[in-house]
């Protein structure tokens, strides 16, 4: 069992009175205070069903929005709350790995569709639990679930490297994959390797899917169906770190004007005069990874005005007729305010002094080798050569670089006041200075990526709108 220094103590389960007068709830100076954060926290706990579930509205529940709110919860001290949640993910799960996109509170399934993408992400909130609490128990008791979650995910990648975005009630996949799901999935398949590593269990598959898919965001818009008037679409492959450094600034420079309100926030999609809370807190993110903090702190003042008293935020905002729309207060909309204040309370990248920064894979011991890469059946050969992997060992790599991090450095997610959790695991996925291409680009046949943002294969997919 690794135990990093970077992981926090294990805390008591406590109210988050008790850790926002222990510092550990964060505050945005100017923009939120740890009490407000704490009752934006409370809001979302609010809508916690007895069963542990957290949906929407309407009372349906998908598992990617639960996780959101369980990560939230816990950055907002309410460690009971959130261990309810991932209660609730594990009992939930179906034995395939997924869970029903439409599972109504009670447990009553309302529609057996499963998306790879919100399986996948149980990976992210685990990994994160993981960070905030340092329970090494807990990462154990949820291993399986993450585990057979990424497998569900992955078994709905194609050779060229996106993953088609659902299963249908009877098996049978979809046939096509979408942007915003892929970028998300690749972040979540770099927190589940992390944990992976963590947990002394490699997987060099999942390092395999990961280099595919992340390439496939970064380089190929043609493998993708076009939702291109969402702005999830635009910011995603950034936030997601499929495409990083420059190329990553260029591609939030195109879109700006598209999709960001003046002093009101970003919109949902491009041609509705609707700005809503939750892309605006996502793009913010997606800006602080990257260095542009000034703009991020930006968005997040403004979007401020979605805040209702008992801290609560209204999903979004119809700015031509001037009226809250859709008309209800979201629990993922707070959810990401408080991700969002988590990201933006801590400081920016600082040298590797070692002063702030905590050691992830040190085990005061040589690293055991990981076993020779397995290629799985449903990408075989082909889609090693495609992009010019290697055999054997040399495959696996460590939770370091599917976190953007050179072997040996350390990994910035210490406590409030330096980098949090959420800091470090959204800045580090837009960390280096390059879009993820092949190791062998004539294999792929991809040029180089355009200098509007980094996908460069621009063929259009089928428009599902």
């Amino acid at each position: 069992m690794r135990r990093p220094e970077q992981l926090a103590s294990p805390v008591d389960a406590g109210t988050g009175d008790r850790a926002a007068a222990a510092g550990q709830v964060p505050e945005v100076p100017g923009i939120l205070t740890a009490d407000q954060l704490i009752s934006t926290g409370r809001a979302i706990a609010a809508g916690q069903q007895a069963d542990g579930s957290i949906g929407w509205p309407d009372g349906h529940v998908d598992a990617w929005n639960h996780v959101e709110c369980a990560m939230a919860l816990s950055v907002c001290g309410l460690r009971e709350e959130a261990r309810r949640a991932y209660a609730w993910l594990a009992q939930a799960q179906q034995p395939d790995g997924s869970w029903p996109v439409q599972a109504a509170s009670g447990g009553v399934v309302e529609e057996w569709t499963t998306e790879s993408n919100h399986a996948a992400y149980s990976a992210v909130g685990v990994w994160h639990e993981l960070l905030v609490t340092g329970d090494e128990e807990f990462a154990l008791r949820m291993w399986p679930v993450v585990r057979a979650a990424i497998e569900f995910a992955i078994g709905l990648q194609t050779p060229r490297g996106e993953i088609i975005w659902r299963r249908h009630e009877d098996g049978t996949p979809d046939t096509y994959a979408l942007l915003t799901g892929s970028s998300s999935m690749y972040q979540s398949l770099r927190c589940a390797i992390a944990l992976a590593d963590h947990l002394s269990d490699p997987q060099p598959d999942w390092e395999l899917a990961a280099t595919l898919l992340a390439h496939a965001v970064a380089c190929h818009g043609e493998a993708f169906a076009d939702k291109s008037r969402f702005s999830m679409d635009w910011y995603y492959p950034v936030l997601g770190g499929a495409v990083r450094g420059a190329a990553a600034e260029r591609m939030l420079k195109a879109g700006w004007d598209t999709f960001v309100v003046p002093g009101l926030g970003v919109r949902c999609v491009r041609d509705e005069p609707w700005v809503t809370g939750a892309e605006t807190c996502e793009l913010a993110m997606a800006l602080d990874a990257i260095g542009t903090r000034d703009q991020a702190m930006e968005l997040f003042e403004q979007i401020q005005f979605l805040r209702a008293d008992d801290g609560s935020y209204w999903t979004g905002w119809q700015f031509e007729n001037g009226k809250h729309f859709p008309h209800e207060r979201s629990t993922w909309t707070a959810a990401a305010i408080v991700l969002a204040a988590d990201v933006l309370a801590s400081r920016g990248p600082e040298p590797d002094d070692g002063s702030h920064a905590r050691a992830v894979a040190t085990r005061g011991r040589e690293q055991p080798q990981p076993p020779a890469a397995k290629t799985r059946g449903q990408l075989g050969l082909a889609a090693r050569d495609q992009v010019g992997l290697p055999a054997g060992d040399e495959l696996a790599r460590t939770a370091h670089d599917h976190l953007g991090l050179p072997a040996g450095k350390q990994f910035p997610v210490a406590g409030h006041g330096t980098h949090t959790p959420a800091a470090g695991i959204f800045r580090a996925a837009a960390a280096g200075s390059e879009v993820w291409r092949p190791v062998d680009a004539a294999a792929c046949g991809c040029p180089a990526p355009d200098a509007a943002g980094g996908r460069a294969h621009t063929a259009a997919s089928p428009s599902l709108d």
